[in-house]
């Protein structure tokens, strides 16, 4: 798993993104970018994260991208114990 800070100098593209991962922004306050692989779409537990996030805070996605507003710390220990990384 790769992350990037959304604010960093330069803004992060497509082609940052390599074939068979997704980029998503996580985080409550600073969102940061992470590119994971497209694997972590059919874990249970990740989509029941997408599911609450979907149920609180609807398909409005303030940076273009999807995001996931939990803590960072929710999130990696969840794509650890996914094998995301």
């Amino acid at each position: 798993m790769r992350r990037s800070l959304s604010n960093g100098s330069r803004t992060p593209t497509y082609t940052d993104t390599p074939k068979g991962y997704f980029a998503i922004y996580v985080g409550e306050q600073e969102k940061k970018r992470h590119v994971v692989p497209i694997s972590l779409l059919s874990e249970p537990l990740f989509q029941d994260l997408l599911h609450q996030a979907e149920e609180e805070f609807g398909f409005n996605h303030p940076m273009d991208a999807l995001t996931i507003p939990c803590s960072e710390d929710v999130f990696m220990d969840l794509a650890s114990r996914l094998g995301a990384f």
